[in-house]
């Protein structure tokens, strides 16, 4: 079955929740060390390679 396209209002809803969850997690953390940079970084991975590969076919 094959994957339906992502949109570009479905592609900046995606990235303006990401930057608003990174927001949260930056600001309510106690201190910013390598595990909370590497879990934004992991997750920027995870939430913008589909959404890229998606876009890139269009």
């Amino acid at each position: 079955m094959a994957r339906r396209k992502i949109t570009a209002s479905q592609a900046a809803c995606i990235i303006i929740l990401w930057g608003i969850l990174c927001y949260l997690l930056l600001t309510y953390s106690e201190t910013v060390d390598f595990y909370t940079v590497f879990i934004i970084v992991a997750s920027a991975l995870i939430v913008f390679v589909p959404v890229y590969k998606s876009r890139k076919k269009q």
